[in-house]
């Protein structure tokens, strides 16, 4: 492989850092579904703007969404785990293939 210099690493490196952070959030957010440190004070919903009722009536009714409680779990790990998981993994991909870039080979 040749070795690759210029925009095209600046972008690669610029996408394992954003990989990373994606990561870091679902660590984040999983550490808060199990209870290993608090989250956020409030989680929040999307709020249609459907009909002509008052934005007030809206935030009033909408459904409450709770932050430390997982939506959905597979082998006891929940969506913030496996986007951790997969996030952290695919970031020291990206990071490998810049290491491998710089090497030349």
């Amino acid at each position: 492989m040749r070795s690759r210099s210029g925009p095209s690493a600046l972008l690669t490196l610029l996408a394992g850092f954003g990989i990373l952070a994606s990561g870091a959030i679902g660590v984040f957010h999983a550490g808060v579904e199990q209870h290993w440190w608090k989250g956020l004070t409030t989680c929040s919903t999307a709020i249609g703007g459907q009909g002509g009722g008052s934005a007030l009536d809206a935030i009033m009714n909408a459904p409450l969404v709770r932050c430390d409680v997982p939506a959905w779990t597979l082998l006891g790990i929940s969506m913030a785990g496996y986007n951790a998981i997969i996030s952290i993994l695919a970031a020291l991909a990206v990071f490998g293939l810049l290491g491998k870039w710089g090497r030349g080979t």
